[in-house]
């Protein structure tokens, strides 16, 4: 039971009349009484209606001993740990095509589908491929449609490999030292 409705019990009012004196709504006590706590100015509002403190207001904190009997006892299952390895794997298999953009995330892909490491960082790596094998090509088409010269493209396709390259070999490298990658999106494409 809520304090806001031991309160108002204590002093005989019903939902109705605690709203006409506090000047709140009907629904917003209900809401209180249900279990959401009272903050700001509905709980200074309702602490100067009932002449309590807000801290009365409040619900109070539970000791350590009553938590522990109230919580349901869990049997903890162990999650199996990714096979860092193989991620790794994974992450630069990319690299043979990734002068090809538009393909590599294929290698990547086919590993995982073949040794069922479906784990986010995976999801992670070939969302991120993905990603590039979208946008690499729409910034060389970008480049080659200004015209910029023949130098230019060559420039852009170089850049744009050491870029991808560079991508995979820093998420190399972070799967060894801290098991995440560097480079990620923040949502996955599978």
């Amino acid at each position: 039971m809520s304090e806001l409705k031991k309160i108002r019990e204590e002093q005989h009012l019903t939902q109705e009349e605690l709203a006409e004196k506090s000047g709140l709504s009907v629904r917003t006590i209900q809401r209180i009484e249900a279990g959401t706590e009272p903050k700001g100015y509905t709980l200074k509002t309702l602490a100067r209606s009932l002449s309590v403190s807000e801290k009365d207001l409040l619900t109070p904190i539970n000791t350590p001993l009553e938590t522990e009997t109230e919580k349901p006892i869990f049997v903890e299952t162990e999650k199996e740990e990714p096979d860092y390895g193989l991620i790794k794997i994974i992450n630069l298999s990319s690299i043979p095509l990734a002068w090809f953009p538009v393909v590599n995330f294929m290698p990547p892909l086919l590993i995982m589908l073949f040794t069922k490491e479906k784990s986010s960082i995976v999801k992670q790596i070939i969302s991120l491929q993905i990603i590039l094998a979208i946008i690499l090509p729409i910034v060389f088409m970008i480049i080659v449609l200004l015209k910029l010269g023949h130098s230019s493209v060559i420039a852009t396709i170089v850049l744009l490999v050491l870029i991808n390259v560079f991508i995979i070999l820093r998420n190399a490298y972070e799967i060894d030292r801290a098991k995440c990658l560097r480079y990620k999106l923040n949502f996955s494409i599978i």
